[in-house]
């Protein structure tokens, strides 16, 4: 029986080492029928280079975006030339991961049994401590957003094989039915970074679908290195409250809407008093209050310089 068509996605954005790795890595799977697509979101010419060099060894398409118009938007660029062909699965899969050789065949398996799942997830370890979980099964609510129960705990059960449904499924390691490209759409690109995800988990579930955890499948993220470093940036602040406002607009029940406005009126007023008593806190309460402004004006994707 012929296995089915599987497209991998991979977007790069100056992180050529990386993606390399991950290449290698999947070069060493065992499931047979698929095809990789390297999408580079407009990188410095030597990320460039090196990327056209490994494309040739690795046997995979590159293709070179003019702009890098986020995250969402790379992976619909990959996603766009994978469904000129027959795939039937469509796996977006961070660059900065590494994979067991069997992560494919398991996801795979998964979703051939589960006609009901839209969208699948493996179990996602931390690359430097390769036995403690990054992502599992995962909650949602409005009140508290996104919660991974098992994160940052050591794996008891690395053997476990029981397919759950999780509330929402991280972009790191996501492999899509085609049928839901077909009747939900794409990653929206409103959001740049952060919270695309969610937002396509969400739409996933709204549209009848459920959302599958795996774990059987595994694979291991390198996050540690970009999140430290991300986290004092204040524009990652600006990202993650306009998009939480973004996402709540396209996905959240008008009741619970209403109280996320509320909301986001005492936060702007709580970051002009962070401005003017907490000097070290003053450029990360700017952006928020920009964030915040910017929603309600619809400035979307990427923010203007």
């Amino acid at each position: 029986m012929k296995q089915p068509y599987v497209a991998i996605i991979l977007v790069n954005w100056n992180t050529e080492e990386d993606t390399i790795a991950c290449l290698e890595s999947l070069k060493k799977i065992k499931y047979q029928n698929y095809k990789i697509f390297v999408v580079d979101n407009n990188s410095e010419e030597e990320s460039v280079v090196k990327l056209r060099s490994a494309s040739e060894r690795y046997d995979v398409t590159l293709i070179e975006n003019s702009v890098n118009d986020g995250f969402a938007a790379g992976n619909n660029v990959g996603i766009d030339r994978a469904l000129k062909e027959d795939f039937d699965y469509f796996l977006l899969l961070n660059n900065d991961t590494e994979v067991a050789p069997d992560f494919l065949d398991e996801l795979v398996l998964a979703a051939e049994e589960n006609k009901k799942g839209g969208l699948f997830a493996p179990k996602i370890y931390f690359y430097d401590n390769p036995k403690m979980i990054w992502h599992a099964v995962c909650k949602f609510s409005w009140i508290g957003g996104g919660r991974p129960l098992q994160y940052k705990q050591i794996d008891k059960n690395p053997e476990e094989r029981e397919v759950k449904k999780t509330e929402y499924i991280s972009g790191c390691a996501m492999l899509i039915r085609r049928s839901i490209l077909e009747k939900v759409g794409k990653l929206s690109e409103d959001f740049f970074m952060y919270y695309e995800d969610t937002d396509f988990s969400l739409a996933t579930k709204k549209a009848g679908f459920e959302l599958l955890y795996v774990p059987s499948s595994h694979i291991w993220h390198k996050v540690s290195k970009s999140t430290k470093k991300a986290m004092t940036n204040p524009l990652i602040h600006y990202y993650h409250v306009r998009n939480a406002l973004l996402l709540s607009k396209r996905q959240a029940p008008k009741f619970v809407l209403f109280g996320i406005y509320l909301w986001s009126i005492a936060h702007y007023m709580k970051q002009i008093l962070k401005i003017v008593i907490l000097p070290s806190k003053r450029e990360s309460s700017k952006m928020i209050r920009r964030g915040i402004k910017d929603f309600y004006k619809g400035k979307f994707r990427k923010i203007e310089a």
